[in-house]
């Protein structure tokens, strides 16, 4: 799976959140920040990356996504793993701790979280 550009990735937070949209949709989801051109060429773009496809209506296209927010994040976070924490949670995870980014509460509830899958 290809890693998107920053302003891909927010692309395709609209829509995931949106499901399906139109071009414009998307716009205005991003409070219309970005302009419609821009928009539309990052559109083609996930498409031909195979993150989304569309359906024709005449000669407007409705996007949906084809690949999901939690196989994406899945993606990233191993490749992340991999090339900065030598392919260990351990080392993530002590990582966020040692940058004060994870609390020992919130390093507890993800211990019950792990001791209730044993």
């Amino acid at each position: 799976m290809e890693k998107l550009t920053n302003k891909e990735e927010v692309v395709m937070q609209a829509l995931w959140k949106l499901k399906k949209a139109f071009a414009k949709e998307v716009q205005a989801e991003l409070n219309n920040t970005v302009h419609y051109n821009t928009v539309s060429t990052i559109i083609r773009n996930l498409e031909d990356k195979g993150y989304i496809a569309h359906q024709a209506f005449g000669k407007t296209h409705q996007y949906y996504p084809i690949i999901t927010k939690e196989d994406y994040r899945s993606a990233f976070i191993s490749k992340a793993m991999k090339q900065y924490f030598n392919n260990s949670y351990k080392n993530m995870v002590s990582f966020f701790a040692k940058e004060e980014k994870i609390t020992a509460e919130e390093l507890r509830e993800i211990l019950k979280v792990i001791e209730k899958k044993e």
